[in-house]
Order: structure tokens, then sequence, then C-alpha cells
């Protein structure tokens, strides 16, 4: 602790004087990467988030207008054009909030989460927003309550084994393992009435570590927010799918919105939610069902009678995003985006202001290479975006508003939100994953004092599978992870198929308070990146990725590791397939054999299980010709790239050509029909699960018609994947032949 206080105090007292950086004069050629990584100071970021985060900040607030406009003149500051742009979007917000038990026993939840007296922030309570679900639609229901573990699929296939219906019930559910958004979805199908969502002690409490504000996890009155809508059919404002919602632009009813819940939604404390399991009978909950209270857990339904009403103001309020940029010198129509959101479901300190503030201070210090005679040769576009929370509503508006712009201008958006102390994280388009690889090599870990990629590499090693381990001693790269969706990397890669990256660090930090009243400066300072030195790694890491974009004479866009990414993927989805026709078979023979379920309660029937369908052999031939183009086409960009490197000046037109090909590439695999049941998600390679919601799906078309057992669909699928790759082949054998010309 010693050492690591040594260094913020060292920090912090450099940061009171401009760095030798920030006032040395520019060289002949400067090395701008390295002098931009001098610049970003701990205690900059550190300023920027309590400023931030002093008040609630969330949709229609008045301090979320505020910071928009703080941010806006803090660009202008620095030398960026700045301006905020602004659209209109449904944000309901509660006005009736009851939850009680009406047998057994009387038992009304609190719903509230009271302050602390360690936590200043924590009192503001006439201006933070209650916990509630966001797009939950109103209701008045009474029924049995049924505990659901997580709310998944499987978690329903085990109660249908139990004997055990949710129709005509509300069910509760704890946080975890699957999106929030998708609990309720999947309640529904299944016939429930009402859905309740608790934060239980295993999973975000005190099984995990001591409790706020002695610890930094969940106390027993911390509630988690957060947006209920159908995320996985298509994000942004309800209202104006698939358009910019602008002041005139044209709305649906709001009874026609397909992403608001068919079931009303409340999240609630395990403080609140202990008295409802405790009073549930039924069959015990199978052991991994069973979370941390001091109870029995029970399924129910038995004697637990529950009453859930619900109603919201259901209004239109405006969102405001900050767009700051730096024009291009020499291709002002190539733009190089960056963003994260600025509002927060209440303070927000971790979620999103730890990776905001970070951001706010690679601003400041690529101002300060301005001042000293660097302009990028691409144009650079800084985003805050606006209405994250609620269900990505700042950054899918104005990808829709400018979707035609961005399809010719976007050549890269990097993505951050929160970020904590640790170990880097890395997700995105696999065309950047050597490039990002080169970028983590240049950045130095602040505690380790090793660089970012070989502590990344060290922590694969420790934790990763046997396979991982041994790719992250050979493979020249570290794998990096597929996009799915809870960020507003969103629109940029699903929707309009411009090449994306999200970065930020965590590992050796707990943020058991995410999306509560006790995300604030108090917490984020007492138990996260503390000095503030993991924020300025992060906007090393992203700064320099933009520096080196931006300044790239070839496009970093490199092949060899989507081509691999491919094939593996390939190869999963052929042994999900034998693995459900394995399953299929064994419970087979279990009905062949009249095995049967017992559930030990006479109030239960016995169930026998029905026989299952054998998923049909399924052709992957076209998958398997394609991917195997791919691995050829990438070796021969590659071959023909390292040859041109030193003679790309003596050929600028056929250079121009191959970084407008490069733009593109991420853009040959969207499909403009989209997936099956949801056409806003035009992505063939990833997209966020239908029934996952943040969680990715690869291949999601063909993935998703086999989990889904429409097989009947999987041929569809593989022929527009199939076709989607070949773009890219011809893409990619088109570029490689326009480098292989230049001598």
């Amino acid at each position: 602790m010693w050492q690591k206080l040594t260094l913020c105090t060292s920090l912090l007292l450099a940061a009171t004087a401009p760095t030798r950086a920030e006032t040395a004069p520019a060289s002949t050629s400067p090395d701008w990467e390295a002098i931009f990584r001098a610049l970003p100071q701990p205690a900059n970021i550190k300023e920027t988030m309590r400023r931030m985060s002093a008040r609630p900040h969330h949709v229609g607030s008045p301090y979320d207008k505020d910071n928009a406009e703080w941010l806006r003149d803090r660009f202008k500051e620095f030398g960026w054009d700045a301006q905020i742009e602004t659209f209109y979007v449904l944000f309901p917000t509660p006005k009736t909030r009851l939850l009680e038990m009406t047998s057994p026993s009387r038992f009304s939840a609190k719903l509230e989460e009271p302050a602390e007296a360690k936590d200043p922030t924590s009192r503001q309570k006439s201006e933070q927003l209650p916990s509630y679900n966001a797009y939950s639609i109103d209701g008045d229901v009474r029924g049995p309550l049924v505990y659901v573990n997580y709310g998944r699929q499987q978690d329903y296939e085990e109660l249908e084994k139990q004997g055990i219906s949710v129709r005509g019930a509300i069910v509760i559910a704890r946080y975890g393992e699957s999106w929030r958004g998708i609990k309720p979805k999947v309640a529904a199908e299944h016939g429930a009435i009402g859905c309740i969502i608790y934060s239980d002690p295993r999973d975000d409490g005190y099984a995990a570590g001591d409790v706020f504000p002695d610890g930094p996890m969940r106390n027993k009155d911390g509630v988690q927010r957060g947006s209920v809508a159908d995320l996985p059919t298509y994000p942004g404002d309800p209202l104006t799918p698939g358009v910019g919602a602008t002041k005139d632009a044209k709305r649906l009813d709001i009874k026609d919105a397909k992403t608001l819940t068919a079931i009303p939604v409340l999240p609630i404390s395990y403080g609140d939610a202990q008295p409802l399991l405790a009073a549930m009978t039924g069959p015990l909950a199978p052991p991994s069902w069973r979370g941390g209270l001091p109870i029995t857990y029970h399924l129910g339904s038995g004697p637990a009678q529950v009453h859930l009403k619900l109603a919201f103001n259901w209004d239109i309020k405006p969102i405001y995003d900050v767009i700051a940029t730096i024009p291009g010198r020499a291709f002002p129509d190539q733009w190089v985006i960056r963003g994260n959101h600025h509002d927060a479901w209440v303070n927000g300190a971790d979620d999103p202001l730890s990776g905001m503030s970070a951001m706010l201070e690679e601003a400041r210090a690529l101002g300060v290479l301005l001042k000293q005679g660097w302009q990028p040769q691409r144009t650079i576009v800084y985003t805050a975006w606006d209405g994250e929370e609620p269900g990505l509503l700042g950054s899918t508006e104005w990808v829709e508003q400018h979707g035609d712009e961005l399809a010719q201008k976007a050549v890269i958006y990097i993505n951050t939100d929160d970020s904590g102390r640790g170990f880097l994280d890395v997700a995105g388009s696999h065309t950047l994953e050597k490039f990002i690889n080169a970028v983590a090599r240049d950045v130095e870990d602040p505690e380790a004092k090793v660089s970012l990629w070989k502590r990344w590499q060290a922590h694969q090693i420790v934790t990763g599978t046997a396979e991982e381990r041994r790719e992250a001693r050979s493979r020249p790269d570290l794998r990096i992870d597929a996009l799915g969706s809870g960020s507003d990397f969103t629109p940029f890669l699903q929707h309009n198929g411009v090449a994306s990256l999200a970065i930020g660090f965590s590992g050796e930090d707990q943020a058991g308070v995410y999306h509560s009243v006790y995300d604030d400066f108090y917490h984020y300072t007492h138990f996260s990146d503390t000095d503030f030195v993991y924020g300025r790694a992060l906007a090393q890491t992203a700064g320099t990725a933009v520096i080196r974009m931006a300044d790239a004479q070839l496009m970093p866009f490199e092949f060899t590791d989507i081509a691999d990414t491919v094939q593996t993927y390939i190869t999963q989805i052929k042994h999900m397939l034998e693995q459900k026709q394995d399953e299929a078979r064994e419970r087979n023979r279990e009905v062949e054999d009249g095995l049967f379920v017992t559930t030990g309660d006479p109030r239960h029937p016995t169930t026998t299980p029905k026989a299952a369908a054998v998923p049909p052999a399924l052709n992957f031939a076209p998958l398997d010709n394609v991917s195997t183009a791919l691995a050829d086409a990438a070796q021969r960009y590659a071959r023909a790239a390292d040859k041109a490197r030193g003679q790309l000046s003596h050929d600028p037109a056929a250079l121009l050509r191959v970084n407008a090909r490069l733009m593109q590439s991420e853009r040959e695999l969207l499909d403009p029909k989209g997936l099956p049941k949801r056409e806003w998600y035009r992505h063939l390679l990833y997209a966020p699960g239908y029934y996952t919601g943040y969680a990715v799906k690869t291949m999601p078309g063909v993935r998703e018609s086999i989990e889904q057992k429409d097989y009947a669909n999987v041929a569809a699928e593989v022929g527009k994947l199939a076709q989607a790759l070949q773009r890219e082949v011809d893409l990619i054998n088109g570029a490689a032949q326009d480098l292989e010309a230049i001598k």
C-alpha cells in the first residue's frame, strides 16, 4: 500500500506544474505518440470525476445538461471544435412503486436506498431517481411467487422437470448470468404476469467481500437500477427504430413499441427480497440455485402471494450528445471516432465517469499536441454520449441520424465505459486484433512496470484454460473477445459496420454498487482506482490508438487474426450441434428406459421426460470453403503489405484505393435485411444474443437457429454468412492486388 501511496503522491505533485512534454518545443520529427503518453495526469482525471459526479445526472435532469455543456466548453478550451447535438427520446420515470406480500404474512418492501453518513452524495434524495427498471410497462398484478434462479431458458427447463409452472405467477429472479432485460422477457414467454429482480449476496454482496460503506460490495439495501428494454431487438429510442429521434421524427405509439416489456418488472435489494424468499415453500431449490441469504431456498409456488403495482410517467426527454472534432490535414473525410457516455443512473463515478474522465484527459493532451504543431492526417471525432444507461440512446440516435455519412467516412470507433484497476480488457473487431495488441505493447502498466501487453499475457497464462494458456505463450497476438452489446459500440459495429474496439481495466478491484446511489466519488476513491493511475493508463491506451490510426499511412487493419477466429467459430458451432445431438439421444434413452424425475413433494406431481427430436445433420461446407479462402486472402494481404511498406509513397493513388477498401472491410459483413427476428442488427459475425442480451453470439444467425431448434433456417443463414465472408475475401484480395502493384 505504501508504494501505491508514494506513487499517487508523486503523480499528483507532478500534475500541479506543466510537464516537460507540454512545454518543450516541437522537434523536426517528433514522436507524437510518446509525447502524448507523457501528458495525461491522474490529478486531472480525478478532478473531472469529482466535478461530473457531484450531483445525480440521469437523462432529463438539470445536471445531465449541465455536464454536457461543461464538456463542450472544456473541449473548446482544449482547441477542439465542439457542439451539442440534441435528440428527443422516450424516457419513463416512476410515479408508483408498490411491492407487498399479502400472505402468509404481510410485508411491504421499502424500495429505498438510505443515505450513508460517510458518503456525502448518497444524501441527495431529492435529485435521485428511485430504484426501478426503465421501459417496464405499467401494471397492477397479484399472484403466487415462484423462484426462477437467474431467469434463463435453462432455469425454466429445470422448473418444468420439477413440475412447476410460472403461468399466472410473479417470478423472482436474481441478477447475474444473463442481462436483466432477458429475465422479464423469458418470464413473460412462460406465462408469468410480473417479474421481480433482486441482487443476491452470494453474487453481489457480503459473500464476495465487505459491504459498503466498510467495503466495496453491495449492502442489504443496495439496488441495481437498469433498463429492461428488449435491447436484442433494437437499441435506442423505442419510438423511433432505425431513424434519428429528432424533434420532428415520426414516432410510434407507445403501445406499438416492440422493446417495452410484456409484464411489469421491478428491481429490489436483498434486504427486501429475503422476507419474500423466506415465505416460499414447495420443492427445495437445486444446490446451484441457492444464494447467500440465511434462508432455505424453495421454488414455490406455495403460500407466498405478492402484489406488484407500477406506474410510470411516459415522457419525451431531451438528450445531449457532445461532438468534438479535430479536422484531418490530409484526409478530412476519414473519421477516427472515440466515445464514452456521460449520463448515469445516479452519480455514476464508476459507470461511466471512470471512462469519461480519462477520455476528457485524452482530449486535453491531444489539444496540447495541436499547440505544439501536430495535426492528424485523418479527422478525429470525440463523442460524449447521453442516454446510454436507458438503452444506448445517444449513440444509437446519432448513428441512425448520420448513418449514410458514417458509411462513407468512419474508419474506426473506440469505446470506453466504466474502468477500474488491474488488467487490460479488450474486445472488438478481429480486423483490429493485431493493431490493439501492438498498442498494448507500447503502454506501461502503472503498477507492474511492464507493458500492458505483458501483464495481459501473464493474466491469461495464470487464469486461462489449458488452450488459452498455450495460445498466450505461443500465439503472436493475444485474442480479444467479440462484442455483444451493453455499451455505445453497438450501433457503430452491429448496425453500421464500423470496425470497433472496447477497452478498459478490471480484475483488481471490486465494485458492488453498480447502478446504485452508492456508485459515487466516495466509493470510487476508497475502493477502486484510488490514485487514478489506471485512468491515466486508459487515456494513454485509447489516445495512442487514436493517434496511430489517425496518422497511419496504411490503415492498420489486418486479416490473419480474423481468418483464424472465423475458423474457431465454425469449429464451435459444429461442436455445439454434436453436443445437442448427443443430449437428445441421451434424453431419449432415458425415456426408453422408463426413467423419471420425482420432486419429493406430493403437491407437485412426478413428471416423465418427453422424447426429444435429434437435431439433423447440417451442411457447413460453404463456411469451411470460404474460411479457407479467407485464410489464403489474409496471408496474401499480409505479404503484400509487408513488401509495400517502404514504397507506399511511390503510388499515392494505389494507397488511397487500399485505404478506401480497408475502411469498408467491416461493412462487407453486414446484411441489409438483418438477423432473424431483428432486422436492426445487420452484422453476421457478431451480435448480442437474443436470449443473452449483453453477451455476444458469434455467427448469430447460424448459431441461434441451432440453439432455438429452427433447423430449417440454418441453411439460409449459412448461405448468407458464406456470401458475406466471400465479399470480405474479395475485398482483401483486391487490397492485396493494389499493394502488389506498387513498385
